[in-house]
C-alpha cells in the first residue's frame, strides 16, 4: 500500500528524539496517561529547531514536537568547525558552558546537548553542565547559549565599530592577557626563590 507523502512538510538531515515521558493524572474513574516528547532536527550546516509535544499517544506527541521543532529554526555561527567564542547558556536551574575546541577534538557533551551540536553540524566543541541536569531545561540553556553566539562582524555590527577596529581589540586583550600569566609565573618562581633561600638559612 502506497501512502502518499506531505510536500509542505519539511525534512531534515538529522531528527532526534531527546526524551520521552509519561505522565498520569489521577481523575474520579481512575487514572489518565499522556505523554510527552522533546524533539530536535537540525540539517548539520548551522540551522536546528527544537520542539516540545504532548499528546495520549507517544506517536502523536512525537509528530507534534518534530512539527514545533521544523516551525522554529534558527541558524547558529560555525567557525571552522566549532563556536566562534565561548559562552553559556541559562534556562532555569540548567547552566551550560560551551566552549570552542580544536580539530580533532570531537562533540565533547552530554546526552541531551550533544543531539542539538549534533543537528547544528558542530564538528568539535567542549561542554559542561553546571546546573540542573533535567533534560528539558538543559536543552533550553543549550538552545539558549547557541542563540546568543555571534560572529566577529555580527558582534562589530552589534557594537557599531569596525570589524578591524574589533578585532584589534581582540589582539590586544589576548596580548595583555599572555602578559599577565607572564607576571604571574615570574612572581610565583621570585617567591618560590626566597622560600628556597629562606628555608636555607633557618
Amino acid at each position: 500500500m502506497n501512502r502518499s507523502v506531505d510536500s509542505n512538510v519539511p525534512t531534515f538531515e538529522v531528527e532526534r528524539i531527546v526524551a520521552t515521558n509519561r505522565v498520569a493524572k489521577v481523575v474520579k474513574g481512575g487514572r489518565n496517561f499522556s505523554f510527552n516528547a522533546i524533539v530536535v532536527v537540525g540539517d548539520k550546516n548551522g540551522n536546528v529547531g527544537v520542539g516540545t509535544g504532548k499528546a495520549n499517544e507517544i506517536v502523536d506527541a512525537i509528530r507534534k514536537a518534530k512539527e514545533r521543532a521544523g516551525r522554529h529554526i534558527f541558524s547558529v555561527p560555525i567557525v571552522n568547525g566549532t563556536i566562534p567564542h565561548e559562552i553559556t547558556g541559562r534556562f532555569g536551574a540548567s547552566i551550560i558552558l560551551l566552549k570552542p575546541a580544536s580539530p580533532g577534538t570531537g562533540i565533547i557533551a552530554g546526552g541531551p546537548a550533544r543531539a542539538i551540536l549534533e543537528a547544528v553540524g558542530i564538528e568539535n566543541i567542549l561542554s559542561k553542565s553546571l546546573g540542573s541536569n533535567t533534560k528539558g531545561n538543559v536543552v533550553k540553556a543549550t538552545v539558549n547559549g547557541l542563540q546568543n553566539l555571534m560572529t566577529i562582524s555580527q558582534a562589530a555590527a552589534f557594537r557599531g565599530k569596525k570589524t578591524s577596529d574589533l578585532a584589534g581589540e581582540m589582539i590586544r586583550h589576548d596580548d595583555s592577557s599572555e602578559e599577565k600569566d607572564a607576571t604571574e609565573e615570574s612572581g610565583n618562581s621570585s617567591t618560590e626563590a626566597i622560600e628556597e633561600v629562606t628555608g636555607e638559612k633557618d
